[in-house]
């Protein structure tokens, strides 16, 4: 079953179970998957092409949940940040299994090397090898600074 298939019969079982709040957030990851489709002009039905794809909208609209969290937090809005918290629980119930820090940490190492990557500035051949590799499975913000930790020590 493809992701978006799973997607949409979690849309209908959270309609028949009435339960609003996660409703509200599958049907706006659907309406995220639609626009891409619309734009691009394409179908992500198939697994192969549109679980990487639809993925990557998923990461985005948890990188969005994570910032108005930190927002609202800062403005002392614990409502909001309650409900942003629980569209993200929903969320990422659709990402991949993640990667444990070792698993990160050696594939970093391993890209490292395999660029010949040595200083600071030749973070970009790095980040392009582990960008496909680990997407979706890793937070990149991390692997980020992971990449510039070795490269700067």
């Amino acid at each position: 079953m493809s992701l978006k298939a799973r997607i949409t019969d979690d849309m209908k079982t959270a309609m028949r179970a009435r339960e609003t709040a996660r409703l509200g957030t599958v049907r706006l990851l659907l309406a995220a998957i639609k626009q891409k489709e619309v734009d691009e002009r394409i179908e992500l039905d198939d697994a192969e092409l549109g679980d990487p794809i639809i993925g990557s909208i998923v990461e985005k609209l948890i990188k969005q949940r994570k910032d108005s969290i930190s927002q609202f937090q800062a403005a002392g809005r614990d409502d909001l940040v309650a409900a942003e918290q629980a569209e993200l629980v929903v969320l990422q119930a659709y990402l991949p299994e993640q990667l444990s820090a070792a698993e990160v940490e050696a594939a970093v190492i391993a890209a490292i090397s395999e660029s010949g990557a040595a200083f600071a500035r030749d973070m970009g051949k790095v980040m392009g090898l582990l960008k496909p590799r680990l997407a979706g499975r890793a937070d990149m913000g991390q692997v980020s600074a992971l990449i510039k930790a070795r490269l700067a020590g």
